[in-house]
């Protein structure tokens, strides 16, 4: 066989060859939207995407390989929500996070067929968002914050940093089921520990402020912030009013506390997000959400600001300090 034959039939037999001995064809790039309520400047949010960004590429996705992260963030008000919902919708990513009741709402006001994962949510089944919690059914599924049964340990710790604290305002966010139901654990716990326990709701700013300026005119007086999307939207105006009235206060999250609040117990939001990543990554691996079960939180964490304790004359128990997950001096 001549040279010039042989190279050619060479050549010919190339092209037949399998797929790894050829040059490696580049990777097919996912689109991941993320949808957040809350302004492009906010820290505690941006911690939490980079929770999440991290997890994911733990789980081998990169930026710019193998995925493109849609980031719409949308600050606390419903209508921008709905609007970004509908962008990003339009982008059709093949999976969407989406942070609590309002931008879920919103998309799957939208859509009922992208794939939606909520690191944070209330009552998904309340809401409306899955059938169950075992087989969301439809297009959405993730994480709550925790069990309802757990609100009660607000009261619990509220009691023991301030064992005077008599009268508590417990604020809720009327628009959620949620909230209602945080309220209703609250008010069962309360007689147990002598403690008599009061709804007020966070429709807006107005309500808010007239509201704890009133609770405050008694005595032995002292506030638990139940979650939901009203609390964060007027997270500063609560911290406030607690400071200027000085009322010893429990949080359900630690950016609460970082801002000046008293004491939060709650689900750490990092491990949600991070959770949270793991969903993703099963989704764009094929997974559909309605056969992904709705989880609970797993992690807890107790953050004291003993700045704020001082402010307030309180001497935290040295059993409760043990128990911090965090100490803000």
């Amino acid at each position: 066989m001549r040279r010039r034959e042989f190279m050619a039939l060479l050549g010919g037999a190339a092209i037949a060859w399998p797929v790894p001995a050829r040059a490696q064809q580049p990777e097919r790039v996912r689109r991941v939207g993320v949808l957040l309520p809350a302004a492009a400047d906010d820290s505690q949010y941006q911690a939490w995407v980079g929770a999440f960004l991290q997890a994911l590429a733990l789980l081998g996705w990169s930026i710019g390989r193998n995925v493109r992260i849609d980031t719409r963030w949308a600050t606390a008000n419903a209508e921008t929500i709905r609007s970004h919902a509908a962008e990003l919708a339009a982008l059709v990513p093949d999976v969407i996070l989406a942070h609590g009741n309002a931008a879920v709402g919103a998309l799957l006001q939208t859509t009922r067929t992208l794939p939606i994962v909520f690191p944070v949510i209330g009552d998904p089944v309340a809401g409306g968002f899955v059938e169950s919690l075992a087989r969301p059914g439809g297009n959405a599924t993730g994480f709550m914050n925790f069990d309802f049964s757990f609100s009660g340990k607000w009261l619990e710790v509220l009691k023991q940093i301030a064992p005077s604290v008599t009268r508590v305002a417990v604020l809720r966010d009327p628009a959620l089921g949620s909230g209602t139901s945080q309220f209703a654990v609250i008010q069962a716990v309360a007689p147990s520990l002598r403690m008599e326990v009061n709804p007020v709701n966070m429709r807006d700013a107005g309500e808010i402020e007239r509201a704890i300026t009133a609770f405050a005119r008694g005595s032995n007086s002292g506030l638990i912030v139940t979650a939901g999307g009203a609390a964060q939207r007027h997270r500063d105006l609560i911290i406030t009013l607690a400071a200027q009235h000085k009322l010893p206060a429990v949080y359900y999250e630690r950016f609460y506390v970082a801002a000046g609040g008293l004491i939060s117990y709650g689900a750490s939001l990092i491990d949600q997000y991070q959770r949270a990543a793991s969903y993703v990554d099963r989704i764009l691996k094929g997974e559909k959400p309605a056969e992904l079960p709705v989880q609970l939180a797993t992690k807890f964490e107790m953050v004291i600001n003993l700045k704020t304790a001082s402010a307030l004359g309180l001497e935290i128990p040295p059993m409760l300090l043990a128990r911090a997950d965090e100490v803000i001096e």
